[in-house]
């Protein structure tokens, strides 16, 4: 009777083991076949391009303020009356040019009693000279009367000066800004008429931190842009470097001159500058979109030559940039293919498909592309 028991606990035994065999094949294959349907990652979209060396113009930078190379505004000397305004507002005018005519009605009746005055006084002392030829005279009178004459003609060249103040010239070529004056206003001394502003060239005014000392020179090339002509850069020189650092910021004080033929840049705008500093030099340069930038330093992906394509993480240093573009100075070699786009999908050995339909900025002078 034990023994029927113990063969009937025995098969009962194997039929489990046996149902748990065929629940663990079936579960076996049922999860197989998952994995086997799982989708094959994808190789990844990128842009790619070869890393070149190109010529570099060693530049530097700064923000300045445009000031004429002659700018003032034109004031009366004296006091008096407008009698006619001969410019109209925004007039370029020549130099010497009058502006404004004071009334001198007064002024000019005061000359001309001086200036018979000394037509009187010039006709005794040559009758004088004659007397005395003859010892009719002393000698004193005739000194008096050279001094008399002397006098007269100081007198009526200051009058003329007077007169020659109401009328009022430009001290330079330039543009006159808006009038301020009207014919019948009466200009006390000093009183503003008009600015004046010579527009071309034109100075900028900057300043750089001394250390940049030694990289400048009288003559070196600058390039600006303003806001004021958006996508427009005009060309200079270096014209000016102030013997004295500012003490409170040691900041250097530079001026540089710009050609300005179509009067485009006026005075009061904000500038930015571009300095050559220093000899053109050979440089490994990438797309600025190129560099992936993180706390612990600066990484480019590198597609490794193969099938299928795969990229590689690797470090660089980078040095300055200019427009899209970026030194590099070490990490990788002239023809590596680098990533320049699709970067956060990427990690080191994934695979990658090269798509340059559409590539990222590579420009040394970018400009903007909104009008």
């Amino acid at each position: 009777m034990a023994s029927k028991m113990t063969k009937r606990m025995s098969l009962m035994l194997i039929a489990v083991l046996l149902l748990i065999g065929v629940l663990a094949l079936f579960k076996y294959l049922q999860i197989r076949k998952m994995i086997a349907n799982i989708p094959k990652p994808q190789a990844q979209v990128v842009t790619a391009m070869k890393a070149q060396t190109l010529e570099w113009q060693p530049q530097t930078e700064a923000v300045g303020s445009l000031v004429a190379v002659r700018g003032v505004d034109v004031s009366s000397e004296i006091a008096g009356q407008v009698r006619e305004v001969r410019f109209r507002s925004g007039q370029d005018v020549k130099a010497g040019q009058v502006l404004v005519q004071l009334n001198a009605d007064a002024d000019v009746a005061l000359q001309q009693s001086l200036q018979a005055a000394v037509d009187l006084a010039t006709t005794v002392l040559a009758r004088d000279r004659q007397q005395f030829a003859v010892k009719a005279i002393a000698q004193a009178q005739l000194d008096a009367d050279l001094a008399d004459l002397r006098i007269k003609k100081a007198n009526l060249a200051q009058q003329a000066a007077t007169v020659a103040k109401k009328t009022i010239r430009a001290p330079f070529a330039g543009r006159v800004g808006i009038s301020t004056v009207n014919p019948g206003q009466y200009l006390a001394p000093g009183d503003k008429i008009v600015t004046l502003q010579t527009l071309d060239p034109i100075h900028v005014d900057f300043s750089l931190p001394q250390a940049r000392l030694a990289a400048l020179q009288i003559g070196q090339r600058v390039t600006l842009a303003s806001d004021g002509r958006p996508g427009t850069t005009y060309s200079g020189k270096l014209s000016a470097i102030s013997p004295k650092v500012d003490p409170a910021t040691r900041n250097l004080q530079l001026r540089a001159t710009v050609s300005n033929p179509q009067h485009e840049l006026l005075p009061g705008m904000f500038a930015r500058l571009e300095i050559d500093t220093g000899a053109p030099a050979r440089r490994l340069t990438l797309p600025q979109t190129a560099i992936t930038y993180n706390p612990y330093g600066s990484t480019v992906f590198v597609v490794q030559p193969g099938t299928p394509l795969k990229v590689k993480q690797v470090f660089v240093t980078t040095g300055a940039t200019r427009g899209d573009q970026v030194a590099i100075t070490s990490g990788i070699r002239e023809g590596d293919e680098i990533v320049t786009s699709g970067q956060v999908k990427l990690k080191s050995g994934t695979e990658v498909k090269i798509d340059n339909s559409v590539v990222p900025a590579d420009s040394p002078n970018p400009t903007p592309q909104e009008k």
